[in-house]
């Protein structure tokens, strides 16, 4: 499922206009990502967890030449599913 078919599943679950489907997806993806820059966590019961980890520097090599490389610590995005998403799958 990409971005445009879960859009239309919300409008015709939510009974409203693929606009304003549009229009809530963009507004959770957007607080969702200035909640992780801030390094909050985004809670939703039964759904999962977003939260950021910092992942520590370390070293690695190029693939095409072998010659060893640094790579720089970064934060990345960690999702954690529910207990009733993950009952829900299965």
């Amino acid at each position: 499922m990409n971005k445009s078919d879960l859009i239309g599943k919300m409008a015709s679950d939510a009974g409203i206009t693929k606009i304003q489907a549009q229009a809530a997806l963009n507004s959770f993806i957007s607080a969702t990502t200035g909640a992780l820059k801030a390094d909050d966590k985004v809670i939703l019961v039964g759904f999962g967890t977003f939260s950021t980890t910092t992942r520590s520097a370390r070293k690695g090599r190029n693939p095409q030449t072998g010659k060893e490389i640094d790579i720089a610590e970064k934060k990345v995005v960690r999702f954690k599913a529910g207990a009733e998403l993950s009952e829900n799958v299965k």
